[in-house]
């Protein structure tokens, strides 16, 4: 016999009953009520252990429903997004340094990774013709000289014509002029190094012939580094003089947070980038050309509400994420709208949406519908 008609005929009988004995003193419809509420209580009791037992026979109770998931609650942090951008470490005095005149090498006096000063002597070229002519120079100079002394001493005793006075004045001037150019020229017979620093390589050698704007040298001066980088046109706008930038050296495993030292206003029309330049302290483990990757911070937020960007779901076109929540003493699934900001890599900035406190379902979140009970 079905147990729902089994509970109905009885207490339909009681029902009628009660109500055709309106005579009845109030004591007997107390005592009447109170025997339908325990005879009810009882029949609910017996349904409950029923279904429970079906349920737990087909695997549809509440427990066999319940999804384990991994739960996260909502904090909020600062958040910034970046330009990356692959640059170099350059050295501001980096130069190659040439002879000044041609000729044979005849001499190196520096060797590779020592120290100079600005103005030192690295090399000298063939200069044997121009100190012979610089001699022979000295030797006129010096009958030029004495022929002007004894020239002035006439013309002061106003013995002598004027023209044999000036004739030996201007020949004596003359050879002295001939003598600073020898010099001058006999000076860039020599190789100096034009910065202080450290000689990074010696490309020269012994007997080669030097000539003007081939790279003899190179001298670099390690305590003046930056890293330069090109940024593409379109993000021209958002760099600027000054602004925030963190530089990754992944050889050395080491980052540094720092300010853009200059960014270029022009546009290299071949590249179609801007030029930019990030001064950095001196650094015994930096060398030129090492790589560097810069992330320019284009945006940043202080107290945002950041999220994994892996639980972000769509549904037509539009964000959401699920959360847990409490209804009735169970921890159940509920879809979540939200609005996004910026994302970069696996974060993203929510605008709306979501508060601190909120928890969201970081794992195990594909397939829950709202209201599907969840553990964590």
């Amino acid at each position: 016999m079905n147990t729902k008609y089994f509970f109905l005929l009885p207490l339909t009988t009681i029902i009628m009953a009660s109500c055709g004995g309106t005579k009845d003193s109030k004591a007997a419809k107390e005592k009447e009520l109170q025997q339908l509420k325990a005879e009810k209580a009882k029949y609910l009791e017996e349904t409950n252990k029923k279904i429970a037992a079906l349920e737990t026979e087909l695997g549809t109770s509440d427990s066999a429903r319940v999804k384990d998931v991994v739960i996260t609650p909502v904090e909020t942090s600062s958040f910034e997004h970046y330009i990356d951008v692959q640059g170099s470490v350059d050295a501001r005095e980096n130069v190659n340094v040439s002879a000044r005149v041609p000729g044979v090498i005849t001499a190196i006096n520096v060797r590779e990774g020592q120290s100079v000063s600005k103005g030192q002597v690295l090399a000298q070229v063939d200069d044997q013709v121009l100190r012979a002519n610089i001699a022979e120079i000295h030797t006129q100079l010096d009958l030029a000289n004495t022929l002007f002394q004894k020239q002035q001493n006439l013309w002061n005793q106003k013995i002598g014509s004027e023209l044999q006075y000036l004739n030996a004045k201007t020949n004596k001037e003359a050879l002295e002029r001939k003598l600073t150019t020898m010099q001058d020229q006999l000076a860039q017979t020599r190789i100096i190094s034009p910065i202080s620093g450290t000689v990074d390589a010696v490309i020269a050698k012994l007997g080669d012939n030097a000539s003007p704007g081939l790279p003899a040298f190179r001298v670099v001066n390690a305590s003046n580094l930056k890293v330069t980088a090109n940024v593409a046109e379109a993000y021209a706008p958002l760099v600027k003089t000054g602004g925030p930038v963190i530089i990754n050296f992944p050889d050395l495993k080491r980052e540094v947070r720092t300010n853009i030292g200059f960014a270029s206003r022009t546009i290299d029309p071949l590249s179609r980038t801007i030029n930019v330049e990030v001064p950095l302290k001196p650094a015994t483990d930096l060398r030129p050309n090492m790589a560097a990757q810069l992330r320019i911070i284009d945006y940043s937020a202080a107290n945002a509400i950041v999220i994994p960007v892996g639980v972000i779901q769509y549904s037509a076109g539009k964000p959401y994420v699920i959360v847990a929540a409490t209804q009735g003493g169970k921890t159940v699934a509920q879809r979540r709208n939200i609005e996004l900001g910026r994302t970069y890599n696996d974060k993203a900035e929510v605008k709306a949406g979501l508060q601190q406190g909120d928890k969201i379902v970081t794992t195990g979140f594909q397939g829950l519908n709202d209201n599907d009970l969840i553990k964590s």
